[in-house]
């Protein structure tokens, strides 16, 4: 076993040696009849699903060679358990890369974004800009343990890059839901904030999803979201 361990680092090695390589430049085939636009279809699809995977080198000689052997029945240079090893090992090396890159990104967003004007900087890291204030009496939320308040409001969900992917605007309608049902950051934030307000704020991953990301998205990422407090829904005890 500790062999087949061996053997499948030494070829993860290899293999990673030769991704960093720059590719030659090719000329692009020419798709002269059905079989050509079904294999260049099927070559592309297999790439977008690795892409998804985090999968983001290969090196592609080696990649043709595989694939050769299998349509022409070769013996494989792996054996089945060192095939299994080697994708696992080297998913999660890409999975790790990646995860690490877009912390290191987030990071260097928000030391840059603390230096911007009447930006406002929490004890643990979250980041805060004030866009507009309601009354200083209108109410807040509280999310005391056992007794959370709810909350109505607007917001827009974007990558430091500034792509959208979340617009309760666009939905038409305020989102509405206990403070406590929410990421780390807005549980935290809108504890500060009026009905009326709208900030801008700047959460890094830690506060947000984290490493996992949800629903395949956001592993690692830092989010700024605008949010407008529109309303609060007190608690209000069973009978």
């Amino acid at each position: 076993m500790k062999r087949v361990v061996i053997l499948s680092a030494i070829f993860l090695l290899n293999l990673n040696a030769i991704a960093q390589k720059p590719a030659k430049t090719t000329k692009p085939p020419v798709l002269k009849n059905l079989l050509d636009s079904f294999s260049y279809a099927a070559g592309y699809n297999v790439a977008t699903n690795m892409k998804q995977q985090d999968i983001d080198k290969m090196n592609m000689a080696v990649y043709k060679q595989a694939m050769e052997d299998v349509f022409n029945n070769k013996k494989p240079l792996l054996t089945q358990e060192q095939i299994s090893m080697s994708l696992q090992f080297q998913l999660a090396a890409f999975k790790k890369e990646k995860l690490e890159k877009e912390k290191a990104k987030g990071a260097a967003f928000l030391t840059e974004n603390k230096k911007r004007k009447n930006v406002i900087v929490l004890p643990n890291g979250l980041q805060y800009q004030i866009i507009k204030s309601g009354e200083a009496t209108a109410p807040m939320p509280k999310a005391t343990v056992g007794a959370e308040d709810s909350v109505v409001v607007n917001y827009i969900g974007t990558y430091i890059d500034g792509v959208e992917f979340d617009n309760s605007y666009k939905k038409g309608n305020a989102a509405t839901f206990k403070i406590t049902n929410v990421i780390k950051g807005w549980t935290q934030i809108l504890q500060l904030m009026h009905v009326g307000d709208k900030w801008n704020v700047y959460i890094s991953s830690d506060l947000a999803y984290g490493d996992e990301g949800k629903n395949g998205k956001f592993q690692g990422s830092t989010l700024v979201f605008e949010i407008s407090l529109e309303g609060v829904k007190p608690f209000v005890p069973k009978q």
